[in-house]
C-alpha cells in the first residue's frame, strides 16, 4: 500500500505517460472546484447537503442518490462512523459494465440483486471531516452497501466507467467526485486488491460464515489520504517527466 512521500512517487514515475496526464488534468479539476467553492463560501459536502433539510444519520444524500443516466455511475453520500463527518460511497450498474464481466460465484445465505437496475459494484468510499475535506479512502463488505460482488480485476477495469458528468446536485460536487477517482487511482487500485485479500483471509479463518454477510467484518481497506500532497507529488513527477 502506498503510505509514504517516497511511495506515492516512485508508483507515479512506474506509470504510463498518458495515465499521469490524465491525472494531471484531475488535479487541476480539483483544484478548480476548490477555487469556486471558496468563493461561494461553500465545500463538497455543504454542495450535497443544501436544500435537503435536516442531517440525519444512515440517510442517503442527496435523496435518491445521485445517478448518470449516460454512464451509469452513482453516489450517495451519508455518516455513521465516528472519526469523520460522512463519507461518499461511489458505484457502477450493471449498464455501465462491459457485457462479459459477472459477480464471483456465491452460493451464501443472502439474495444478491438480479434486476439489471438494482445491480451495482461499490467502487470506492470517500471519508470527509467536519470541513468538507476528504480524509481517506476505503473499501466495505458485500453486505453494506447489498451490492454484487466482482473480481478485483473486474472492478479496477470499471473504475474508469466513474463519470457523473450532469449539473444535479452540484456540478463542482459531480466534477470533484469524478476527478478523485482519477487523482487517487493508484491507490484506489491498491485498496481494492487489498479488499479481494480481506476477503480471502476472512474466509480462511471463519470457513463456516458466509463471508460477504459476516457483521464483523464491515470495511475490508482503508487509507488515510492527503489531496495536496497527492496533487503535489503528480505535479513534481510530471513536470520531471516533460523536462
Amino acid at each position: 500500500m502506498i503510505k509514504t512521500s517516497k511511495e506515492l512517487r516512485d508508483a507515479l514515475r512506474a506509470l504510463p505517460q498518458e495515465r499521469l496526464v490524465r491525472m494531471n488534468v484531475a488535479a487541476d479539476e480539483i483544484l478548480e472546484c476548490y477555487r469556486v467553492l471558496k468563493k461561494g463560501d461553500a465545500n463538497i459536502v455543504s454542495e450535497i447537503l443544501k436544500g435537503q433539510g435536516t442531517f440525519y444519520e444512515w440517510d442517503h444524500y442527496p435523496e435518491g442518490d445521485v445517478y448518470d443516466g449516460e454512464t451509469h455511475a452513482q453516489y450517495y453520500y451519508h455518516a455513521h462512523r465516528e472519526g469523520e463527518h460522512g463519507h461518499f460511497h461511489t458505484f457502477l450498474r450493471k449498464k455501465g459494465m462491459r457485457e462479459s464481466v459477472a459477480p464471483v460465484p456465491y452460493d451464501g445465505t443472502a439474495e444478491w440483486p438480479t434486476e439489471e437496475d438494482e445491480i451495482i459494484c461499490h467502487l470506492i468510499a470517500i471519508s470527509m471531516d467536519s470541513a468538507g475535506f476528504p480524509v481517506a479512502l476505503f473499501t466495505t463488505n458485500r453486505w453494506v452497501t447489498g451490492e454484487n460482488w466482482y473480481d478485483k480485476a473486474d472492478v479496477i477495469d470499471m473504475l474508469d466507467g466513474f463519470i457523473i458528468d450532469h449539473c444535479t446536485p452540484s456540478w463542482p460536487a459531480n466534477r470533484w467526485l469524478t476527478a478523485m477517482s482519477m487523482l487517487f487511482r493508484p491507490q484506489i487500485e491498491q485498496l481494492i486488491i487489498a479488499r479481494d485479500l480481506k476477503i480471502s483471509e476472512w474466509r480462511s479463518t471463519n470457513p463456516d460464515m458466509d463471508v460477504f454477510e459476516d457483521r464483523d467484518l464491515e470495511i475490508t481497506s482503508y487509507l488515510n489520504i492527503s489531496v495536496e500532497d497527492q496533487i503535489r507529488a503528480v505535479k513534481e513527477v510530471t513536470e520531471g517527466r516533460l523536462d
